[in-house]
């Protein structure tokens, strides 16, 4: 079986990289073109987790590196190689994509949405008729706070918390009505807010969460103050959000591992949704607590943004994507997935010590952290 998958260098593409090639003797990785070595990231990825020495050694005969550009038509090959990568495909996996939350929709549809197209016409134009296995997000679910979100829905009837879920909620009714018109099976996985306890590596891609070291430092830099302050001196943020506020955090290897595992199974048909997600949720205070660990201050959730923001709450406020969240207590319907699979525990318990661990960056030879700018995946 060939298998080609996109976004192969980011957050979750890393870890879909290890699970695929522990199922299929080659992969075919579909890189942006011009980016840094694919095959170097991917190498320096394994290295820091633990992969057995022969299967770093063994990349350069089991991945093959195709350089594409998601945002051309014919993904920026000549007609020829198109037809030809196109012809000999039998699953497509498309990982790539742009999470910053609060980028501008022009940029976040240019990659999320023109870039799931391009996939779908590679998809559309070969002659083994592959597979398409499309990673989206639960948060095509859009703004509402509170019940339940189900895998079969998918509309836009509640708006969105930003340009980030606007734009994967456009790309997967792309990926629905291609589905349709093609007649053809497609896969779509939607995980929560993937997570880490891997301590953060420059060479390695942000996950979400990292960008509350963003924050801390902007925040000690508007505000003059250090890591020293002592805790009764230190600043309150005040953050809107609700005291019983939660969100699912799934840990990105159980997701890749969720993710293949699915993949495995012979689809319906149809469009088959799939809700990859956590079996438990994390309180909106345990992000909190997490702020208050990495940072000199105290936060406190208040019912809306304050009219008056201090300077320290105004750094949090260059990050608005995401403090919407602190308000969500809506729950994930997973039933086809635990239907398929029977209950997915991953054994990690998400809390407060798993979270500081991803999020902190590790010293380096001189002793001061690294903080990683965010990017795409």
């Amino acid at each position: 079986m060939r298998v080609a998958l996109t976004g192969a260098t980011g957050f979750l593409g890393l870890r879909l990289v290890r699970e695929l090639l522990e199922r299929h003797d080659s992969l075919t990785v579909l890189a942006h073109a011009g980016s840094a070595c694919a095959l170097g990231r991917i190498a320096r990825f394994l290295e820091l987790t633990d992969a057995p020495g022969a299967l770093i050694a063994d990349l350069p005969r089991r991945l093959r590196v195709v350089e594409v550009d998601l945002g051309r038509p014919g993904l920026g090959l000549t007609d020829e190689a198109f037809q030809r990568l196109a012809d000999e495909l039998d699953v497509i996996w498309h990982s790539a994509g742009n999470i910053n939350l609060d980028d501008d929709i022009g940029n976040l549809r240019r990659v999320n949405v023109e870039g799931t197209r391009r996939v779908l016409e590679l998809a559309a134009a070969g002659s083994r008729k592959p597979l398409l296995h499309h990673v989206g997000t639960a948060f095509v679910g859009g703004a509402r706070r509170e019940g339940v979100v189900y895998e079969d829905e998918l509309d836009s009837r509640h708006g969105f918390e930003n340009n980030y879920e606007r734009s994967k909620y456009e790309a997967e009714v792309l990926v629905h009505d291609w589905a349709r018109a093609q007649g053809r099976p497609v896969v779509v996985m939607r995980p929560s807010i993937l997570v880490t306890d891997l301590p953060p590596y420059p060479e390695l891609p942000q996950h979400p969460l990292q960008f509350l070291s963003r924050i801390v430092r902007a925040s000690l830099r508007s505000d003059g103050s250090g890591p020293g302050v002592p805790e009764d001196r230190r600043p309150v943020v005040r953050l809107a959000g609700h005291p019983e506020g939660h969100l699912n955090l799934m840990p990105v290897e159980h997701a890749a591992a969720v993710m293949v595992r699915l993949a495995s199974r012979p689809p319906s048909g149809r469009a088959d949704v799939y809700h990859v997600v956590h079996d438990h949720d994390v309180a909106a205070t345990v992000l909190t607590a997490l702020m208050e660990r990495i940072a000199p201050v105290k936060v406190r959730l208040v019912e809306k943004r304050p009219d008056d923001p201090e300077p320290l709450e105004a750094a949090a406020d260059l990050f608005p994507g995401f403090t919407p969240y602190l308000s969500h207590r809506r729950r994930f319907d997973d039933t086809r997935v635990r239907a398929l699979l029977g209950p997915c525990s991953s054994g990690i318990r998400v809390d407060l010590d798993y979270l500081t661990t991803g999020t902190t960056p590790t010293p380096p030879p001189d002793g001061n952290p690294t903080l990683v700018p965010a990017g795409t995946s």
